[in-house]
């Protein structure tokens, strides 16, 4: 027997259920993807789209062994560079001849004396030898007073204002905390009494520290005399910019040696100079702001400090014993290894490997001992 199936055809427009395909699982589960909009999917336009994108961020994932994103390096600040007032810039004051402050104290001292004639006050003798006529005055008026006060205010101000400028010296001049000048002319010349003059050398100098505490590149604590030679290159600055320039440019010097390491005599070939450079370019960084010129800063002398120079003495002495020794077990080993050829060589002896090891250690014992070594 046969059985027929009969297939009944589905009516058109029916749909069965249809097959959902699953999402797939995120393969990390704390990552942040980001969502774009469908209708830029099916743009027609040509060209690039501006999107705010937000970046995917992915974490380390616990117990998988991966390793975590490496960090830029944070960059350090620049240090700032240091500053005084802008404003506070050396620039030349306003000076007389000394040929004008003379002559106005001569005006008033001749003023004083015409006063004095003109009152009366003068002795008879003394008005005979100068050839004046006897005044008839005979006391002191407030005409005669007024007299006095100009005369002697300009023969103050005459001869006190009399001020000798030398090579190599300046005079930074102040009025009541206000900066007027700086007075560089040498010679007799005619400054108001008035100003406040403070005194500076401006010529090349040179300034030997005292052992000043530093480090070497191994970080041994050393003690280091430095030689600065400097110059004071803008004296408003020097003088009013800060406390005591001196002062400044010794400190700017230790700040410098805590940062440069400091090599002893005789280490690596131009470690000196290489010392001596960077020093000087710190120094004269911190310096310039203040008005001060700095040429070179060299140490001169450098020592270990006193809590580890002994023993930095015992490992010197030991690195230069070990040294000698070497040298001499290389010098030994040529020498038995010269004999030894040469006697083979020339046939004078017919050694096999124990006899040949005997001799080597024969003539090693014996060189030594000639070299003042007992053992090797």
């Amino acid at each position: 027997m046969t059985t027929t199936t009969s297939h009944t055809p589905e009516p058109e427009g029916f749909a069965g259920p249809a097959e959902v395909p699953a999402r797939p699982a995120r393969l990390i589960q704390n990552e942040v993807t980001t969502e774009i909009p469908v209708h830029l999917l099916f743009r027609d336009e040509a060209g690039p789209v501006s999107v705010p994108l937000r970046p995917t961020v992915v974490a380390r994932r616990q117990g998988t062994g991966e390793q975590p994103r490496l960090r830029r390096p944070v960059q350090p600040k620049p240090r700032p560079e240091p500053q005084v007032d802008p404003e506070l810039v050396e620039r030349p004051a306003r000076v007389l001849p000394g040929a004008a402050g003379v002559l106005a104290g001569a005006c008033g001292a001749a003023g004083c004396l015409a006063a004095s004639w003109w009152a009366g006050v003068l002795p008879p003798p003394a008005v005979q030898a100068l050839g004046l006529p006897v005044s008839a005055g005979a006391e002191l008026g407030p005409a005669q007073w007024a007299a006095y006060a100009g005369a002697g205010a300009l023969g103050l101000l005459g001869f006190g204002g009399l001020a000798r400028g030398s090579t190599g010296r300046a005079w930074v001049l102040g009025l009541f905390g206000r900066y007027r000048g700086t007075v560089r002319r040498t010679g007799l010349m005619w400054v108001n009494p008035l100003l406040l003059r403070r005194r500076v050398d401006v010529r090349l100098r040179h300034w030997r520290s005292e052992p000043l505490p530093a480090a070497d590149g191994n970080g041994v604590a050393v003690r280091v005399v430095v030689q600065v030679v400097w110059r004071v290159k803008d004296t408003a600055r020097a003088l009013l910019g800060v406390e005591d320039h001196e002062s400044y440019l010794r400190e700017g010097v230790e700040a410098a040696l805590a940062r440069v390491p400091v090599e002893m005599p005789g280490g690596p070939r131009g470690s000196v100079e290489a010392t001596g450079e960077s020093l000087t370019r710190l120094v004269v960084r911190d310096a310039d702001a203040v008005g001060l010129e700095v040429f070179s800063v060299r140490p001169v002398r450098v020592e270990y400090a006193p809590e580890v120079a002994a023993a930095m003495h015992r490992r010197r002495v030991a690195a230069l014993d070990a040294q000698d020794r070497a040298t001499m077990v290389d010098s030994v080993v040529d020498s038995v290894e010269d004999t030894v050829t040469r006697l083979t060589v020339r046939g004078l002896v017919e050694l096999d490997d124990y006899e040949r090891k005997a001799l080597v250690k024969d003539l090693t014992v014996a060189f030594c001992a000639g070299r003042g070594e007992t053992t090797i």
